[in-house]
């Protein structure tokens, strides 16, 4: 009971104590509890207004810590600061701030893969800005990157913080670049079909070698791999492999950063070939046997994703030459696993009616707009043409104006208007470089030349080149516009200067020279799709002479200075996939010259040449070409400068001009009126590197020179047929083409003169 009662004793003491507290005044509470006054201290460059500005409380207000807390979170957030403490003295908030420095100077030191411009754009870091640990922290981790990108991925920075007066500070990067990180070694995982040798020359990045010291595909670039995955695909689908997937590809960087393993991880699947191929066409005016032929593939063929494509664009065309513009093709294709066939069933039907409402172009700063636009077969108002637009991209890409060409299509204001956005990304257009080599011919040599592809952003071609040889000069500018007056119409103007020694056949010494000064005006324009015909007018004039006291009579006739004023016209029916390496299509061509329009020479010359290209398979390439001309004059002798000289590059195995009419007495070559010849040559890899660039050649050359305006006693003048065969070697170096061929004779005369080896070599630089 004790117990009891002094526990009710010490309950009722506590009670009376809270009811003590309870019955404070209101007022005397809201004294105590409010901020009378804020204090801002440590301030020297910030004004106390500008710091108040961040804080969530204020003069009259009350000590909430929850407030003050975010504050004090708040001057930390705004960056001037480099430490903030608040504290409660009596009835005033005081707010103690050391302010962060001011950066005086940026400095880059060890750089010189990237520029102090580039880094400094990377670090964002200005003079005259606040200084924070935060914000080195970040230049350095987007520098780091800066050089990654650029391959340097061993790369190291450490930042210095130099103390200066007025708290300012200096902040230096100390760079040690490292050394550009290479690929080391690709290999893939899961290739049955295809050896790791074979794959590495389809993919984009290559492994480090010594020849690859003035290119950039053995720099690891992560962007570069992403591209390499789908080329693979891509390879695969053509050769067959319909359900072809890239499973992984990881790069490993090598412990001490100095290069990366790549390893590809795939799945090949079984290879396939076309089944049955089949068109459901809800088009009542076509014919389907029509649309059937359209189709690139035929079954039993090699299933092939490129084919497929090509057979929509194709069957989209003849809907399309049909009067049905709003059509949609698309394939269904059914893998038959038992069989290993892919059945391809085209289904073609009426699109949505879709009109274009407006084209946008972007991206093209240099580049004028009516220039894109030229190459763009569609414009506003059109209907919306799938097959016209894709052409018109592979036109703007043919123009070399551009690296980079998008088309896409966006909504319009209406249901039935679309928007066309063609993002294009420009290219260098403009060139400076200066040559030297070697040739058979020449000798040494030099080129100097500037050209600008895309002149004041009109599409204007602009050159001037300069060559100066032991035997030779040579001096050109030409000027094109390729759409003259706003037409598929070309123009050009061309001016010439030649000077060209040729050699005796006994001696060293030239046996005469030919002089030429003149211009050209051309005009180009289309007939076809792929056939174009140009017309030509020449003016020039032409000295032979310098001709040696040792010279055929038949040569020193022809010395002295003559006019040509000529008209000429060609066609050329051209289907090449590349018109610089064709492994596939044809070139028809032929042409027609007419001397006599003023000037003394009189003369019409008629050309023709024609030339199939067929990959017979992967990297071998066979070409069939054969060419032909004839000369003759109008009431007067076709002069030595106009007639034509067969050897050298042409038919090889022979001498330039050893194969024709010839002065027995002296061996000078003169020239014929007439010549054929035709080559079959085939081009054979060497098991080297894609990349390097080298290719072999097997060839037989064919050939004759004949006819000539003259006699003589001594003139040796034979139509027959002179062969030649022999291998090559072809380097498309980073610095210029070299070639190499050996040609033996197999059939010839006893009075032509034969080569052996031809070797020509030009660099630029």
């Amino acid at each position: 009971m004790r117990i009891f009662a002094l526990v009710l004793l010490g309950v009722a003491l506590v009670a009376g104590s809270a009811q003590t507290v309870s019955v404070k005044p209101a007022a005397a509470q809201a004294r105590g509890d409010t901020i009378r006054n804020i204090v801002i201290e440590g301030t020297r460059r910030i004004d106390a207004q500008a710091v108040a500005g961040y804080l969530v409380v204020a003069k009259g207000g009350r000590f909430d810590a929850a407030k003050i807390d975010a504050s004090l979170k708040a001057l930390f957030r705004s960056g001037l600061f480099r430490d903030v403490t608040i504290r409660r003295r009596g009835r005033d908030l005081v707010i103690r701030v050391v302010e962060n420095p001011i950066v005086n100077r940026i400095a880059f030191e060890g750089n010189r893969k990237l520029d102090d411009s580039t880094l400094a754009s990377e670090a964002n870091i200005a003079p005259r800005s606040v200084y924070t640990r935060a914000k080195v922290e970040e230049a350095v981790r987007r520098m780091l990157a800066a050089f990654r990108a650029a391959g340097r991925y061993a790369a190291t920075i450490v930042p210095k913080v130099i103390p200066r007066s007025q708290n300012r500070v200096d902040v230096v990067f100390e760079i040690d670049e490292g050394s550009t990180t290479l690929v080391e070694r690709i290999s893939f995982i899961g290739n049955k079909t295809y050896s790791d040798g074979t794959l590495r020359d389809v993919i984009i990045t290559k492994e480090t070698a010594f020849w690859r010291f003035l290119g950039r595909t053995d720099v690891y670039d992560p962007g570069k791999l992403e591209a390499d995955k789908e080329v693979l695909r891509q390879y695969y689908l053509n050769q067959g492999f319909a359900e072809f997937q890239v499973l992984s590809a990881v790069a490993e960087l090598s412990p001490d950063r100095s290069g990366f393993f790549i390893t590809i991880t795939m799945q090949e699947g079984p290879r396939y070939r076309f089944g049955k191929l089949s068109v459901k066409s809800q088009l009542r005016r076509v014919d389907v046997n029509r649309l059937k032929a359209a189709i690139k593939a035929q079954p039993g063929d090699r299933y092939s994703a490129d084919k497929v494509q090509r057979s929509v664009v194709a069957l989209t065309d003849v809907a399309g030459s049909e009067g049905y513009i709003f059509v949609e093709a698309t394939p269904r294709i059914d893998l038959n696993r038992s069989e290993r066939t892919a059945d391809v069933e085209f289904v073609i039907g009426r699109g949505r009616r879709v009109f274009i409402e407006r084209i946008d172009i972007v991206g093209n700063v240099r580049t004028r707009d009516s220039v894109v636009r030229r190459e763009i077969l569609v414009a506003e108002g059109d209907a919306f043409n799938s097959a016209r637009i894709r052409q018109s991209r592979r036109r703007l890409i043919n123009t070399g104006y551009f690296e980079k060409v998008e088309i896409e299509r966006r909504d319009g204001s209406a249901a039935d208007q679309v928007r066309l956005v063609i993002t294009v990304l420009e290219r260098a257009t403009g060139q400076l470089s200066f040559g030297a080599g070697f040739s058979t011919q020449d000798g040494p040599l030099g080129t100097v030349g500037v050209q600008e592809s895309n002149f004041l952003g009109r599409g204007y071609d602009v050159r001037l080149a300069g060559q100066l040889s032991f035997r030779a000069s040579q001096i050109d500018a030409s000027f094109t516009d390729k759409h003259f007056l706003g037409r598929d119409v070309s123009f050009g103007a061309d001016v010439f200067r030649v000077d060209r020694g040729f050699q005796s056949v006994y001696t060293d010494n030239p046996l005469y020279r030919i002089e030429t000064l003149g211009g050209r005006v051309r005009f180009g324009y289309p007939l076809a799709e792929d056939v174009r015909q140009s017309v030509s007018y020449e003016l020039s004039t032409r000295r032979i002479g310098d001709v040696d006291s040792s010279a055929s009579d038949l040569l020193r006739e022809n010395a002295g200075r003559t006019t040509k004023s000529a008209l000429g016209s060609s066609v050329v029916w051209d289907v090449r996939d590349n018109r610089f390496e064709p492994t596939d299509g044809f070139v028809l061509g032929g042409g027609a010259t007419v001397a006599g329009l003023g000037g003394t020479e009189k003369f019409y010359r008629l050309s023709a040449e024609a030339g199939y290209w067929y990959a017979v398979s992967q990297g071998w390439v066979l070409a069939l070409l054969g060419e032909a001309g004839h000369i003759a004059g109008f009431g007067q002798d076709v002069r030595l400068s106009e007639r034509y000289f067969l050897g050298g590059t042409k038919l090889r195995g022979f001498e330039y001009g050893g194969v024709g009419p010839r002065d027995s007495a002296t061996g000078d070559s003169l020239g014929s009126n007439n010549y054929w010849l035709v080559t079959a040559e085939l081009s054979v890899p060497l098991g080297l590197p894609k990349e390097l660039g080298i290719k072999g050649r097997l060839f037989t050359d064919v050939g004759s020179a004949f006819g000539i305006d003259i006699s003589a006693p001594n003139l040796v003048d034979l139509a027959t047929p002179r062969a030649s065969a022999g291998a090559g070697l072809t380097w498309t170096s980073p610095l210029g083409p070299l070639t190499f061929d050996f040609g033996f004779a197999l059939l010839k005369h006893s009075s032509d003169r034969t080569r052996l080896f031809n070797f020509s070599f030009g660099t630029r630089f």
